[in-house]
């Protein structure tokens, strides 16, 4: 997956493109290298940013104190890095996560 990647220390980079004011909370796919998410909340006072943070913590199964946005806080395109979780796992869970949004895609 282009979107993920480890650093050093363990960490995770993962690319996201954040569509706000959506009418759900999800993961709508992909979007060009980064991982579409939709998030209900709006872009503004970093509302969509915690909205984010939440969704992917979640989805993850980690705590919200576990990821930090590195770049990309007031655009759409963000680089969220993500502590306490492997490689593999994230990867895991992204396969899964894409299957049920788009079956047959991966």
């Amino acid at each position: 997956m282009k979107c993920l990647s480890c650093l050093q220390n363990n960490v995770l980079a993962l690319d996201v493109y954040v569509q706000p004011r959506a009418s759900k909370n999800r993961v709508a796919g992909m979007h060009g290298s980064a991982v579409k998410i939709c998030v209900t909340a709006p872009p503004v006072e970093y509302k969509a940013n915690e909205a984010v943070i939440d969704l992917i913590a979640d989805l993850l199964g980690v705590p919200k104190s576990s990821i930090a946005i590195k770049s990309g806080k007031q655009g759409r395109s963000k680089k969220l890095l993500i502590s306490n979780l492997s490689l593999r796992e994230a990867q895991e869970i992204l396969s899964r996560t894409f299957c049920k949004t788009r079956p047959g895609v991966l």
